[in-house]
């Protein structure tokens, strides 16, 4: 029991009857008890109070079961099984779902494996960019179903910040002055960007959303990724800006050094929902996230001490996310096959403030613009020139908007015209940021090996596509030229190292 919560003493009788319903693993968390019993589960709130939530009554246990079993089974119906009361009999004993006094309640729900949780498969390396895509349309689909909110904006966020500071405060995970001064300086982003708060919120981007979407409340179940344990206490803490909801996992990833994992949910979230003018918002947004995990963490850090590294990391982190980045425009050109999807995917994530790089790839422009998913194949009409320069002319457009916002991106095509390369560098001079454009040859039999082998893959590009392209020629590319048969880490290491000189880290 710990010194530091005077209502916990009033729980212990609940915790051992739940103990010996029969063999269980008991899992704490910072604001539950968690009982794993075969195929099920049973969450217990834990009898505490802190500045953002109180549990400290049995009534407002059971009530927020409620709340929780309501709210979790617009995201995920099937792992969420009904409300089970902890009841008094006659004689002292407790029992559950009883006919006497309602003593507490507990949320029961459907048991999944512990190494089916996002964290883990992150943490053992066993998230995959296809996985994460998976989740980032999960993610996408539950914003465009959340209720929209008339009150958000600018105040609202900035009672968040209040929030936030006072718990940090009371759990100091570091000195005082570094508290001031993150503090500080997250009012400062927040009063900077206060209109564009207030027009995402007018514009229907503030909405009941998940609230609390860290990795550890994302799972594989029945196959798919799944949104467990939203945010249930309060509703104003869970009525938010979409990107601040996509924010935590955001964080996540990018605290568990999966960085382009980060890369790949921020960018298959924006292909599926419009959200780019929110861009500038991302740094504000995912600082936050972190400080949340550090106060929280903290707090838990007063029963087991040896997580206040942990809290103290992700001080750190929010400290990073703030620190300045400077947007550039990289173009990489090449015929197809020549790997610039991939050195893309893998380059994102150093590029810009985080989380990385937006990838705007004329092969997934070409198939929006069609209303058809990335990986459907598209008739050889969608690629006549007249389309093509559509097409290119919408990358142009996207890449002036993203940078327009403050971020950096990624162009991605075969850019074989120099036309078409005129016309990208000249964005970025407009956008007065830095340019890089980069061309990646391979022998033809390297290309046409690794058009062989794609699958799942937005390019329609076949070997005769890819053998007409290389008779065409490539107008005399000025771009560096990169060695593309060499390995996608090399590949990053040549471009992030011709890049530092302008964009410094």
């Amino acid at each position: 029991m710990s010194r530091s919560n005077p209502f916990e003493a009033e729980q212990q009788e609940t915790i051992a009857f739940l103990r010996g319903l029969e063999p269980c693993t008991q899992i704490t968390t910072h604001g539950s008890h968690v009982f794993l019993y075969g195929e099920r589960a049973l969450k217990l709130k834990r009898a505490l109070r802190y500045a953002y939530l109180d549990f400290s009554t049995p009534q407002k246990r059971l009530a927020d079961c409620e709340r929780e079993l309501a709210i979790n089974r617009r995201f995920t119906p099937r792992l969420y099984l009904g409300l089970r009361r902890i009841t008094r009999a006659p004689d002292g004993a407790l029992t559950l779902d009883g006919k006497g006094e309602v003593v507490d309640g507990v949320v029961e729900m459907r048991r999944f494996r512990d190494e089916d949780l996002f964290s883990r498969m992150v943490e053992e390396g066993r998230a995959t960019p296809a996985l994460v895509t998976r989740l980032a349309g999960v993610i996408a689909a539950s914003h465009e179903k959340a209720e929209v909110a008339s009150l958000g904006g600018a105040d609202a966020f900035g009672r968040v910040l209040a929030l936030n500071e006072t718990a940090l405060r009371a759990s100091a995970p570091v000195a005082a002055e570094r508290i001031e001064a993150l503090c500080a300086g997250l009012r400062a982003l927040r009063d900077r960007h206060g209109a564009l708060l207030d027009a995402r919120s007018a514009r229907g981007c503030v909405r009941r959303c998940h609230g609390d979407l860290t990795l550890r409340n994302i799972c594989l179940f029945e196959g798919e990724p799944a949104l467990f344990d939203a945010l249930e206490f309060d509703e104003g803490l869970a009525t938010i800006d979409v990107l601040y909801d996509l924010a935590f996992p955001l964080m996540d990833l990018w605290r568990l050094g999966a960085r382009d994992l980060a890369n790949v949910l921020f960018n298959r979230y924006l292909d599926a929902r419009d959200e780019g003018d929110g861009l500038p918002l991302l740094p504000l947004f995912m600082a936050t996230r972190a400080l949340v995990r550090a106060h929280v963490t903290a707090a838990l850090a007063r029963e087991a001490p040896e997580r206040l590294a942990e809290a103290q990391g992700y001080f750190e982190l929010a400290e990073s996310l703030l620190a300045p980045r400077q947007p550039l425009l990289v173009a990489l050109g090449g015929f197809s096959g020549s790997g610039k999807s991939t050195l893309s995917a893998h380059l994102a994530s150093a590029l810009g403030p985080a989380p990385g790089a937006r990838i705007h790839a004329t092969d997934r422009i070409r198939k929006a613009l069609h209303g058809v998913a990335a990986t459907d194949r598209l008739p050889p009409e969608a690629y006549a020139p007249e389309v093509s320069a559509r097409v290119y002319a919408r990358e142009r457009e996207a890449c002036a908007a993203t940078l327009l916002a403050g971020h950096g991106c990624i162009a991605e095509a075969v850019f074989d015209r120099a036309q078409d390369r005129t016309a990208i560098e000249a964005v970025a001079q407009s956008a007065g940021v830095p340019f890089a454009g980069f061309w990646l040859e391979a022998p033809v039999e390297v290309l046409a090996q690794r058009i062989a082998g794609r699958s799942g893959d937005a390019s329609d590009a076949d070997e005769a596509v890819m053998r007409a392209q290389v008779a065409r020629g490539n107008e005399g590319v000025g771009w560096t030229r990169l060695d593309a048969a060499q390995g996608v880490e090399a590949l990053v290491g040549e471009v992030v190292c011709r890049i530092e000189a302008f964009a410094p880290k």
